[in-house]
């Protein structure tokens, strides 16, 4: 035979049979040992577990109160930083208007700049235009002295080549100038 069914038969011998039989030897040991360790643990471990109990709820009110400071002051710096950003952002359109309008100036300077030079380059080509001309007026009527003395010379059989001839001839043509 095992060990287990022997010591099974040996219980069923000694002991209840059904749950609900009451051993009063067993009931009285039962509650002496209970209230012996009841006693104990209230003169011994009741005070440290009470103590223990009482610290860990302090040290979590401690921990919460901390939490709501830290958690205000969180949302304090929270406020600062959007209140920042806020700023910096104004200040960057700011900055980005400031630019656009330094561009818009500085083009209009180039245009008006721009304008002046091709204006003034304009006046000097036709200062250029109306000097030229004048040259070739010139020319012109001091070819045409030459030619008019060169025919008369022709026409007269001699040379005129005296300065007082050719004086002549040059008011000639400008009053010839002045009734056109």
């Amino acid at each position: 035979m095992s060990v287990l069914p022997a010591m099974l038969m040996a219980a069923e011998g000694s002991g209840p049979a059904s749950p609900f039989e009451v051993n009063f030897g067993l009931f009285f040991w039962t509650w002496l040992v209970f209230i012996t360790l009841f006693l104990l643990l209230k003169r011994f471990a009741w005070p440290a577990i009470v103590k223990a109990t009482e610290e860990r709820e302090q040290a979590i009110a401690k921990q919460l109160e901390e939490a709501k400071t830290l958690n205000a002051e969180a949302a304090a710096h929270i406020a600062e930083q959007q209140k920042l950003l806020g700023e910096a952002q104004s200040q960057g359109q700011q900055l980005l208007a400031d630019a656009k309008q330094a561009a818009d100036r500085e083009r209009s300077l180039v245009l008006e700049k721009t304008k002046q030079a091709q204006e003034a380059l304009l006046e000097r080509a036709k200062q250029d235009i109306a000097a030229e001309r004048e040259k070739a007026l010139r020319a012109l009527r001091e070819e045409a002295v030459d030619l008019s003395l060169a025919v008369a010379s022709k026409l007269i059989e001699q040379r005129l080549d005296s300065d007082g001839d050719r004086k002549l001839v040059v008011s000639y043509l400008g009053s010839l100038e002045e009734t056109n």
